[in-house]
């Protein structure tokens, strides 16, 4: 079984390479929420800058829409702070997606040229 961090990896890596390029027009954008720290002290600090538990793993940006992007591995659940998060930025008319696997996510972003 992959964990969440290979799976991630994969995302971004072909998300990049099809969608985020230099020659890509327009150029789409896809970055991580570095939301966790091991060091408490690390942690405190990242909270007193802005820092949000439960944020997505990823965020996808596209003409005119945003995607907040959960990744779990198989057998991964969201904590209650990540469906809060949820909740929220859904009741803000945006798309909160959780996938498992890098297809997933690929459908899901190719889905997106047929439905809008």
């Amino acid at each position: 079984m992959k964990s969440e961090a290979k799976i991630q990896q994969e995302i971004v890596e072909w998300f990049k390479n099809n969608y985020c390029l230099n020659f890509h027009d327009p150029r789409y954008c896809i970055f991580s929420v570095p939301n966790e720290r091991s060091n408490v002290k690390e942690q405190m600090r990242m909270i007193a800058t802005g820092l949000l538990s439960g944020v997505s793993d990823l965020i996808v940006v596209m003409p005119k829409k945003v995607y907040f992007v959960e990744v779990k591995d198989a057998k991964g659940t969201q904590k209650p702070k990540q469906k809060d998060f949820e909740k929220q930025v859904s009741s803000l008319g945006f798309t909160y997606i959780l996938v498992r696997s890098l297809d997933e996510f690929k459908d899901f972003i190719q889905n997106r040229f047929y439905l809008e």
